[in-house]
């Protein structure tokens, strides 16, 4: 479960985890070694170097105490303060009530607590200013100021080191950074070639980087240069087919033209059933097959389906057209086609169809809605399989086919990085049919 909720926050890129994974050990590296080793370093040079000042200091004190008179204590300070570079005052008159140790001061506290244990009669200690150290203890002729430097007592400046960890680490970690992403690029690039074919774009891709990120390219150029050979493979022996198979249709139609007509129209009507058959497969195998991207209004393709419709004397109305008229990157022969197949199918089932289209960012949406009898909700993926005809839910009795109109429909979406999905029209109450595909 913790690793669950963690990994909701973890980052998404590549870059932010490759970043994630070179700094946090950099942090907790710097973090140990400054805990465990800096501090406990810094603490013991301060507390035996303050020890050492302590003798100096109770020196002092001792020879206050031992003199009665107060001018006499003074005298005797002032021959020895100046060899040991301590600056004294007694009596003081400028004492602090408290003991003054800056936040950011790493080894404040300790020179504070060797201080107090080293001499009993010690008021308060100042570290207000970073190069002194100022106490005051408690003499026979009252509080005795000593001033001396803060080297004495404490390792100067500790925290350069920090600093240097900071700094080195941050160029080490930019460094790694940077031969890191020589290695992460060609994934990437790799990442938005795969993309692009999903979406039925070829980009020029070289297979760059380590040898197991050449060996991934070079596998994905393989799989893509069979997949096109496969697919115009497919498109020539379609080719040979359609041209072998409209010929002797063709002979047939003229053969039957001429026989009396009462006698023919059945057998012309089983060849009219046959050539439209052999559209549809030909339009599902076929796919896009001859059709390129190119800039392409949504909107525009959208009129010429309603314009043929209408006049063909269809009920096909606009149901919208929301988003950017600007070109967008389609193959408009293969939508025409889709659109043509969905209107067919709308028309089919029902009177009446609406179509629209919406273009966002990210996504471009065709949509047809009829008012036919639907489909039911768990049977959407089942219409969409390849010569599955559902009879029952849709009328057959509204026309014959071979179950390939929403196949052809979902394979052009595929080949556009986007999908074909079936809902329930709130207007007309039929089906809905969205063609979703990917910018």
């Amino acid at each position: 479960m913790f690793f669950g909720w963690l990994k909701n926050y973890m980052p998404r890129g590549i870059y932010a985890r490759a970043a994630l994974i070179l700094i946090l050990p950099v942090l907790l590296l710097q973090l140990l070694v400054s805990v465990v080793f800096i501090q406990r370093h810094f603490d013991g040079v301060t507390r035996q170097m303050t020890s050492g000042v302590n003798i100096e200091l109770r020196f002092l004190i001792d020879t206050a105490n031992e003199n009665a008179d107060l001018q006499a204590a003074r005298a005797a300070i002032a021959q020895i303060d100046a060899p040991l570079e301590i600056v004294t005052e007694l009596p003081s008159a400028d004492m602090v009530a408290e003991d003054v140790i800056p936040f950011v001061d790493l080894t404040g506290s300790m020179v504070t607590e060797t201080l107090r244990a080293g001499i009993e009669d010690l008021i308060v200690v100042s570290l207000a200013d970073r190069r002194r150290v100022v106490l005051w203890v408690e003499t026979r002729h009252g509080p005795l100021k000593m001033d001396l430097s803060r080297r004495r007592v404490s390792a100067s400046n500790p925290h350069q080191l920090l600093v240097i960890m900071v700094v080195l680490g941050a160029l080490m970690t930019a460094i790694a950074y940077v031969f890191l992403r020589n290695q992460l690029r060609p994934i990437k690039r790799m990442a938005r070639a795969a993309a692009d074919y999903g979406k039925g774009r070829i980009t020029p891709f070289t297979p760059t980087g380590a040898v197991e990120v050449r060996a991934a390219g070079m596998a994905f150029l393989d799989m893509r240069n069979r997949l096109e050979r496969q697919t115009q493979s497919r498109t020539m022996m379609l080719s040979g087919v359609s041209h072998d198979l409209r010929t002797p249709l063709t002979r047939l139609r003229l053969g039957l033209s001429l026989l009396d007509p009462a006698d023919a129209a059945p057998l012309e009507k089983d060849v009219e059933d046959m050539e439209r058959l052999l559209n549809a497969f030909l339009d599902f195998a076929r796919s896009d097959a001859g059709d390129s991207l190119e800039p392409t209004v949504p909107a525009d393709i959208v009129h010429g389906v309603l314009e043929d419709c209408k006049r063909m004397g269809q009920q096909v109305v606009l149901a919208g057209i929301d988003g950017s008229a600007d070109p967008v990157g389609l193959r408009p022969l293969a939508i025409r086609r889709a659109l043509d197949n969905l209107v067919g199918n709308a028309l089919r089932y029902g009177n009446k169809a609406q179509v629209g289209v919406s273009v966002t960012d990210r996504a471009v949406r065709f949509w047809v809605e009829d008012d036919g009898p639907g489909i039911p909700p768990e049977r959407y993926d089942e219409a969409l399989s390849p010569f599955v005809r559902l009879d029952p839910a849709r009328n057959q009795d509204m026309g014959s086919g071979v179950g390939l109109g929403l196949s052809i429909v979902a394979d052009i979406a595929r080949t556009h990085g986007g999908v074909l999905r079936l809902g329930k029209s709130e207007s007309l109450g039929g089906l809905k049919a969205e063609l979703v595909l990917a910018r």
